[in-house]
């Protein structure tokens, strides 16, 4: 046994000795495969590998999800500061509401002072003469 095999009598290989059985490998498949498709007959290719595929699209959703939370946060401070107008609007409305209660309660007496009270029914029934 010399140093470079390992005691099952296995011999390591390189990554490179690897890669070029592997080229090999795929020379041969794809000599096969074009000798298989008859002449003028060419087989179709992939646009992108199938993985590369599915990441793009993973990613596409991933920016799409990220767009419409980036959506939904402006929305939320739109109406979280809607809100805030809304509560102030109230707050100077409440004394505006009072006010005017107050003076329609104001109008009532007095038109009641000016006028006098309010006539009876006539004795005989009939209306009054002009």
């Amino acid at each position: 046994m010399t140093e470079q095999e390992p005691a099952g009598g296995r011999v390591p290989r390189s990554i490179e000795d690897f890669v070029n059985q592997l080229r090999g490998f795929t020379d041969r498949a794809r000599g096969l495969a074009a000798g298989a498709v008859p002449s003028g007959f060419g087989l179709p290719r992939l646009p992108s590998p199938p993985g590369a595929m599915s990441a793009a699209q993973l990613r596409a959703i991933d920016q799409a999800v990220k767009g419409q939370r980036r959506q939904i946060q402006g929305m939320v401070a739109q109406l979280q500061a809607f809100d805030e107008q809304l509560a102030v609007f109230e707050r100077l409305l409440d004394p505006l509401v009072e006010w005017s209660s107050t003076w329609a309660r104001l109008e009532e007496s007095v038109a009641e002072f000016v006028r006098g009270p309010a006539p009876g029914p006539p004795a005989d029934g009939a209306g009054p003469t002009p």
